[in-house]
């Protein structure tokens, strides 16, 4: 990759099953978690879904999030759940958990880091 070419977290991770992976690691420890699981709807299929193809399209990926639910107003979206740090930081470690475990490699790596615990602390609304 050439220094002034943008980084596409997409490609350089391996497309769409990279998001799934990193997703299904992620929901696999909120299903078990007391804090979060009250927050998702009875099935996660859905949730796992709609989490892929935004961070797949928010990665540098097809558009497919905002052809299938519009804007991803992110905070909108959000508002309905009480969110505060024990929520933020357990949803931040899961997914940095998650992270770990599907292998993602520098420097795509830190980006998503940074923005996980950006994102999360953004969403804060307690």
């Amino acid at each position: 990759m050439a220094e002034d070419e943008p980084l596409n977290i997409h490609e350089q991770i391996g497309g769409y099953p990279a998001f799934e992976k990193l997703v299904n690691h992620f929901y696999d420890a909120v299903e078990q978690d007391e804090v979060l699981r009250p927050l998702y709807p009875e099935s996660l299929d859905e949730s796992r879904l709609h989490l892929a193809l935004f961070l797949s399209q928010f990665f540098g990926g097809p558009p497919e999030y905002s052809e299938r639910r519009g804007h991803p107003r992110l905070r909108a979206r959000h508002l309905p759940f009480a969110i505060d740090r024990k929520e933020r930081d357990a949803w931040v470690n899961h997914m940095l958990a998650a992270l770990d475990a599907t292998g993602i490699e520098e420097p795509s790596r830190s980006h998503m880091r940074e923005y996980f615990q950006d994102a999360a602390t953004f969403l804060i609304n307690q």
